[in-house]
């Protein structure tokens, strides 16, 4: 039986070929690409790899906090490695992003994908509906090309964002892009106020009322959903504007728990709920989907970065109106420390050294990290192990 005997932890900083503007963090031009990367080696010698967003080295202690809740578990036992996660966060960071280095073992200890795990199914799944999703805030003019070019390539769909101060703005622009690629084309649309950031430029701060407004619109393009039009808590605002329109509202992404997950469900917010898988409880969401006695879908959410493509995998249960949506867990190609791997967390695919396929069919994530790339853009900044973690705790009780 396989133990884990080492754990690594990585800072990450690769530089952008171009600034990214993303359009949660107004006025902020992202320049570089930064995120911790964790490494578990078994005594048997298999390694899992996850990721977890950073703005830089924030994270600095946390090798200090691991050791002792992680060394020598068994890789097979999920539960207890959920539960020690579960522990380590009480009085520190959010520490999902971790789980999946677990599951990465546990697919190569069991020679299977990870989404075989994770669905109870070994049936082989080659191809999947995607769509691809934005993150900036553009004109239409500027976003054109884009939409041409994703319709090209074979894109059934795609994400824009949408937050002007002049919500006549945010109308033109969607007008034009359902104009531009045909009533057939799948078009969500996030409003980023789940989570409002004001840190460097103002935002447009929506209401009920605009938050309405803006669906009616959406109803009248027949948009897929509406993601994130109003703060992530207001559950009975989010009831009400479901009462008042008909485009399928998405939302939960910063959830840090199954029980928020279930307030927003008994409240009647969302139609979709769409968790970040690496704040909200790892990869099983909170210990499995929730039931579906609760009229909404289940969609995990991305792990943030420029462009996406969404691969449509799974759902819990249909939408409220019957309506065709891509119901997703997206895998990534924002390539760059991976060799031949298809990449589950998109973080990790800037260390690839090829670009991922749709879906991963090596035991595990599909991750096979490129050591050169490691070298240049990962700065090694905690070693565990059992002899380092015995020799740690006798000096602290000198």
């Amino acid at each position: 039986m396989s133990r884990l005997e080492r754990i690594e932890l990585f800072h990450v900083d690769m530089p952008l070929a171009e600034p990214f503007w993303p359009s949660w963090i107004p006025g902020y031009p992202q320049t570089h690409n930064r995120f911790t990367l964790i490494r578990l080696t078994t005594d048997d010698g298999l390694t899992g790899v996850s990721a977890g967003a950073a703005f830089t080295t924030e994270r600095q202690g946390l090798g200090d906090l691991l050791g002792g809740f992680l060394l020598g578990l068994d890789p097979m036992d999920i539960a207890t490695v959920r539960q020690r996660i579960k522990e380590a966060s009480y009085l520190g960071w959010r520490n999902w992003w971790i789980e999946p280095a677990f599951w990465d073992l546990r697919g190569k200890i069991e020679g299977r994908p990870v989404y075989q795990l994770l669905t109870g199914s070994d049936a082989r799944v080659e191809k999947v509906p995607c769509y691809a999703s934005t993150g900036s805030l553009r004109s239409f003019d500027e976003r054109k090309p884009y939409l041409d070019d994703i319709r090209e390539k074979g894109f059934r769909g795609v994400k824009i964002r949408v937050h002007s101060f002049d919500e006549e703005e945010d109308f033109e622009i969607l007008r034009r892009v359902r104009e531009e690629v045909g009533a057939e084309f799948q078009v969500m649309v996030d409003a980023n106020q789940g989570w409002r950031v004001t840190l460097i430029d103002d935002a447009p701060l929506w209401d009920l009322e605009r938050a309405t407004r803006f669906g009616r619109v959406a109803d009248e393009l027949r948009f897929a959903w509406i993601e994130e039009p109003l703060d992530m808590h207001r559950f009975d605002e989010y009831a009400e504007l479901r009462r008042r329109i008909e485009t399928p509202i998405a939302g939960g992404e910063l959830f840090g728990s199954r029980q928020e997950m279930r307030t927003a469900l008994d409240k009647g917010a969302f139609d979709i709920l769409q968790p970040d898988a690496t704040f909200a409880g790892g990869s099983k969401t909170g210990d499995g989907p929730l039931p579906n006695a609760w009229s909404a879908a289940s969609v995990i959410h991305p792990i943030r970065g420029r462009t996406a493509s969404v691969c449509s995998l799974t759902c819990t249960s249909r939408p409220r109106r019957g309506r065709t949506i891509f119901w997703n867990i997206r895998m990534s190609h924002r390539v760059g420390l991976l060799k031949d791997a298809t990449v589950f967390w998109r973080r990790l695919s800037v260390l690839t050294a090829k670009a991922p396929s749709p879906v991963p069919q090596a035991p595990g994530l599909g991750i096979l990290l490129d050591d050169r790339k490691v070298s240049r853009f990962a700065r090694r900044f905690h070693l565990m192990t059992p002899s380092r973690l015995a020799v740690k705790t006798i000096r602290e009780k000198d």
